[in-house]
């Protein structure tokens, strides 16, 4: 194979859209889409939660497919307080609850949440609350940190201890609109358009990261004597030699040759491939400069939109590759070529 390809070879040997193989790993990690599925019955459970500040308890126990940690993810989500804010939170609150005593407003009462975790050694991170994403998927009985975080989620926005962090009193506001259905549900329903539309860069964002992994486990598979661990090539620097050069992969021979390989799978066109292609001849002639090498594995709708920077790209590049599985095969032949000069 040509190592400098055309446009037109590369999209007709290009995957285009992104493989159902990589989004199914996407959905088994991100709890996004099941948040969004649960949310009608979320509200559900809040509507008829509203005779006290804790029925959501009792509420709970007697529903079928709605675990508590699946309650809890939903006002993290809704609050937008996760676990590493909350783990944060597990110890500065002991000072603003001397007595482990939360005192707050609902429903024109004065009521007092006593907290049971505060002061103890477990955490509030997402592992410990179960609500992680591998731990989502499994139904967790309520535990006391559980019960903690969400009774301080739902309603610290209207405690009167002092010196309660503003984030909290800004965003904790659940607990206020219990028993006005209309604004709750009005409530829900907009913070997850916000997520969703947050949300949706992110996922091409995780998406593009499990291209770059998947292409450096079939590098390493092909090649078990390369060393593909690294994200920069010793010596290849900037800013006087302060910062290392940052690559999506690096791949080093058992003869220290070494390889940056720059992935882009763009389903929708962005700048990310402009911004790639701005670097290319740069940093070809600096890798060039140290007898090092560089490729590129470009493929996505997205990207085949941008020619002039795709064609850069082809030019600067000592081997460009698509995501099949025979195109990341001829960039592996071409780094067991460089790491074994005849």
């Amino acid at each position: 194979m040509d190592n400098h390809r055309t446009n037109d070879d590369l999209k007709a040997n290009a995957v285009l859209f992104w493989p159902t193989e990589l989004v199914r790993t996407e959905e088994k990690s991100s709890v996004i889409p099941l948040l969004i599925e649960t949310q009608d019955k979320f509200i559900s459970l809040l509507h008829v939660a509203d005779q006290s500040p804790s029925c959501w308890k009792s509420v709970l126990s007697t529903t079928k497919d709605f675990p508590m940690n699946l309650f809890l993810k939903h006002l993290m989500v809704l609050t937008d307080l996760g676990g590493e804010k909350l783990k944060r939170f597990k110890t500065e609150l002991p000072a603003i609850f001397p007595d482990s005593e939360m005192y707050f407003a609902w429903s024109g009462q004065d009521c007092v949440y006593k907290f049971k975790t505060l002061g103890k050694k477990c955490s509030w991170d997402n592992k410990n609350l179960a609500v992680d994403g591998g731990n989502l998927l499994t139904p967790v009985d309520l535990t006391s940190e559980m019960e903690d975080v969400i009774m301080l989620l739902m309603h610290g926005a209207t405690s009167t201890n002092v010196g309660l962090p503003d984030v909290i009193g800004q965003k904790c506001v659940i607990g206020t609109l219990l028993g006005d259905k209309a604004a709750l549900d009005t409530f829900v329903r907009q913070r997850y358009i916000w997520v969703s539309r947050i949300t949706g860069g992110a996922t091409s964002n995780r998406l593009g990261y499990l291209a770059q992994n998947y292409v450096k486990e079939r590098l390493q598979t092909i090649l078990p004597d390369w060393d593909f661990s690294q994200r920069s090539i010793p010596g290849i620097s900037q800013n006087a030699g302060r910062t290392n050069i940052a690559f999506d992969i690096v791949g080093q021979s058992p003869q220290r040759v070494y390889c940056a390989i720059e992935v882009s799978f763009q389903v929708t066109t962005n700048s990310v491939i402009e911004r790639k292609a701005g670097q290319a001849q740069a940093r070809q002639s600096f890798l060039h400069k140290y007898h090092h090498h560089i490729a590129y594995v470009i493929d996505g709708a997205g990207n085949f939109e941008r020619s002039s920077a795709l064609s850069t790209i082809c030019q600067y590049s000592d081997c460009t590759v698509t995501f099949k599985d025979s195109e990341i095969q001829e960039l592996a032949n071409f780094l067991d070529d460089i790491g074994n000069p005849k």
